[in-house]
């Protein structure tokens, strides 16, 4: 079963909890996240650098201001005019929302914000007049001369934000402002579902037209167009499935794998693509061209297609599959190395043989082709003039580079403007994201990541390759998806962060540039957890298996997933990613589509993914604990034992042994070094025949409480990790990347490599800690 969703707050491997956990989400009254002002404000000065108003607000806040202010006498307004000015300025507190209980848009915000009781008492002895004036809550009104009930109502239940104590607060405003970040650096961020129901979506882009429709292409050969509500047109943008090469076999890397649209789409209409087909028994990858249709500007004209170049495939893998236009007008194609594994393919392998095109980044020219050759070499394409190279060569030494982006730039200096970022998938042991330049050589087959894979030719001075940005182990992840750097408007926290992602393990990860020392910081990303993201129309969960990274238009950054990686599989999501700690001033971001004539049906956009509430726990006691279901029967394998052991006391007359029952499939039982455990132990796997060991590639507390749940302990205290229960050196390791969402009844239900295919060793033996009753494992 592969319909697993991961990283849900990252189920419990990946768990973001942060400082002394005090759940602190800013939030204004129109239930979004706080901003920063475009300038300074006139009236609420407090809130000028980072709160809930713009200027304007600010100017409607002090109109009022005087409008109540002429309702008072002369000695009321000197007492109470500074109060009546603080109150008013809640509104642009960057934590407004709490302050006015308005997290819940489906509740009545309050018209006085949440005091601190020693605060409304000092209000209400001198200024409680000023009340009757702000507010026409006639229950608060009734009681102006109670001073208990007046401050209870006016009272919040969470005293950490009644005002004016949350301003001397240091747990809420150290870090005001900034990406939500737990002790380990994690990043908190969260998602907004914009498609659902694709086919392993492959590619999301944009035609830079000014319409903000956005392409996304499925596996299959088929690419739809949404507008920009979201809504799909019924007719397809394209459909080349049946010239498209592909299998419903998950993980077949074949198929449709690439689009973009020419710079001057606007004015050409051209339109390319990357897909792999059979050619009188040869597989081959395509690059095509085709054009707008005429009569119908949300589809192409199938019978224009124009075969610009295609490349003989000798394995069914490593197909590479991006497609890009640079700032320079001409086209990149990215292709993998070949197939099969550690590049095979004669003396040095296809990756460092510059005279076949596989394993490469290609430059070439398909500008003004209407007549003459269907491309042309760049002038400075830097093997040019090498009669031992193909002219079209941009960049080498590349296994399988999956996903790849230019850089916008910074919005105001465009600095790392047109840089070229690659996500290039590794072989055994690391994934890379690599920085491509021109005439550069990234290392394989001799080096992957920062280590040597063939030996003798990674000892050659004269290959002078270049290093990756950063690499990491297999431990991490198995199958690097390249993203962007982001450079939208809408998070502005996150300009300048590259982020990408590992299609295996399903780990969101980011990287920043440190200007001073050029090196490349890592953080991981989680999802939002406690009030994080709580807002409107905001997710913090996506599925495991993450293809791809997108901008739209705007610069807003997306990814695509998937439960079950088969081309034919209906599972595939689109996430927009969002930032909820800081966003863009109220209008600075608004976008103006130009009309789209619509000839097709429209379906309406509905979102399937909900929010995941999830209260953390503080380490470091992690109780993390599942209840299995009630009528769970042990597996045969293991006898269930009283709490605490063998039972002392009486004894029982033993049952004549019956006829043993037979083990089925996926049955398993905890063993320690000293022999059979009880609740703690290695796993060991019963199939076909034969136990065996599981690694602990991927494993969390949702696959340590299927096994627990299978031997009848309600609970799941730990997933073990590294051997801690022993390494089983005397058994076969049949079980590896086991992935699941902690329903199912066997680990063989999981989503998993295949049996006794593995990337790992016993020191790598996953274990569990079950328990019959709820215990903190500390």
């Amino acid at each position: 079963m592969r319909n697993l969703k991961v990283r849900k707050a990252s189920a419990a491997a990946l768990l973001c909890l942060g400082r002394e956990y005090l759940d602190s989400r800013e939030g204004c009254l129109d239930f979004k996240p706080p901003f920063r002002p475009p300038r300074g404000l006139a009236f609420c000065r407090r809130y000028g650098d980072f709160g809930c108003c713009d200027p304007r607000r600010d100017r409607a806040l002090l109109q009022r201001f005087y409008r109540l202010s002429a309702r008072l006498d002369g000695p009321t307004y000197a007492a109470c005019a500074g109060h009546l000015q603080d109150l008013l300025c809640q509104e642009c507190s960057p934590y407004a929302a709490h302050l006015y209980d308005a997290e819940d848009p489906s509740t009545p915000v309050r018209t006085i914000p949440g005091l601190c009781q020693d605060y409304c008492l000092q209000v209400w002895q001198k200024c409680r007049s000023i009340f009757r004036y702000l507010s026409a809550d006639q229950e608060l009104i009734a009681l102006e001369n109670n001073m208990a009930k007046f401050c209870r109502y006016l009272s919040l239940e969470d005293t950490d934000y009644c005002f004016p104590h949350l301003l001397a607060n240091q747990n809420l405003n150290q870090n005001l402002g900034l990406v939500t970040a737990d002790a380990e650096g994690c990043l908190q961020l969260c998602l907004v579902e914009v498609a659902n129901g694709l086919r392993n979506p492959v590619a999301m882009v944009h035609a830079n037209d000014g319409t903000h429709r956005f392409f996304i292409a499925e596996q299959v050969g088929l690419v739809w167009t949404y507008l920009p509500d979201r809504s799909r047109l019924e007719k397809p943008f394209l459909n080349i499935s049946k010239a498209v090469l592909t299998s419903p076999w998950e993980g077949d890397e074949r198929g449709f794998l690439g689009i973009v649209f020419h710079p001057k789409f606007k004015f050409n209409g051209k339109v390319y693509v990357y897909y792999s087909v059979e050619v009188r028994y040869e597989e081959r990858i395509r690059i095509s061209e085709f054009r707008i249709s005429p009569a119908d500007m949300n589809s192409l004209d199938h019978g224009s297609e124009r075969i610009i170049l295609e490349i003989e495939e000798p394995a069914s893998n490593h197909n590479g599959g991006e497609l890009l236009f640079g700032d320079d007008g001409y086209l990149y194609i990215f292709t993998g190395d070949g197939g099969m594994a550690g590049d095979p393919f004669g003396t040095f392998g296809n990756a460092q043989n510059k005279s076949t095109l596989l394993g490469k980044v290609l430059r070439i020219d398909v500008n003004n082709n209407d007549r003459g050759p269907l491309y042309r070499i760049p002038p400075d394409n830097p093997f040019l003039n090498d009669p031992k190279a193909r002219p079209e060569i941009y960049a080498y030494g590349v296994r399988n580079m999956w996903r790849c982006s230019f850089d916008r730039g910074e919005p105001h200096t465009k600095e790392g403007r047109g840089r070229l970022f690659c996500g290039d998938v590794g072989q055994n042991k690391y994934e890379e994201i690599d920085i491509v330049e021109k005439g550069k050589n990234y290392g394989w087959r001799a080096r992957e990541g920062f280590s040597c894979y063939d030996k003798k030719l990674c000892t050659n001075s004269s290959m002078d390759d270049v290093l990756p940005i950063y690499a990491y182990p297999h431990k991490m992840g198995k199958s690097v998806t390249g993203g962007y750097v982001y450079r939208g408007c809408e998070s502005p926290n996150l300009n300048g962060l590259y982020i990408f992602g590992d299609f295996m393990s399903g780990r969101l990860m980011s990287l920043k540039e440190d200007h001073a020392t050029g090196e490349w910081q890592y953080s991981e990303i989680c999802m939002g957890t406690g009030q994080t993201c709580m807002f409107p129309g905001l997710i913090n969960n996506y599925y495991q298996y993450i293809i791809s990274f997108a901008e739209d238009e705007a610069g807003e950054l997306y990814f695509m997933s998937t439960g079950i990686p088969s081309a034919t599989a209906p599972h595939g999501v689109v996430y927009k990613v969002v930032d909820t700690s800081r966003r863009a001033p109220p209008g600075k971001c608004r976008v103006e589509p130009s009309p789209v004539k619509v000839k097709s049906k429209r379906i309406q956009f509905v979102p399937k993914e909900k929010l995941i509430v999830k209260t953390p726990t503080p380490r470091p006691r992690l109780k993390a604990m599942t209840e299995a279901p009630r009528g769970v029967r042990p597996d045969p394998e293991t006898p269930l034992m009283p709490a605490g052991g063998e039972r002392r006391g009486q004894r029982r007359k033993k049952k004549p042994p019956g006829p043993a029952r037979p083990l089925r499939n996926g049955a398993v039982r905890l063993m320690e070094q000293q022999g059979r455990g009880r609740s703690r132990g290695r796993v060991e796997v019963y199939i076909n025949g034969e136990w065996g060991t599981v690694c602990d590639d991927g494993w969390t507390l949702s696959a340590a409480t299927v096994v627990c749940r299978q031997l009848g302990f309600p609970y799941v205290v730990r997933a073990s990790k590294k051997a801690e229960f022993g390494e089983g050196t005397s058994l076969r390791i049949l079980l590896d990347d086991v992935q699941c969402s902690g329903q199912e009844k066997t680990l063989l239900e999981c989503a998993h490599a295949d049996v006794g295919t593995h990337n790992c060793s016993h020191e790598e033996d996953a274990g569990v800690v079950c328990s019959r009753e709820e215990v903190a494992d500390w």
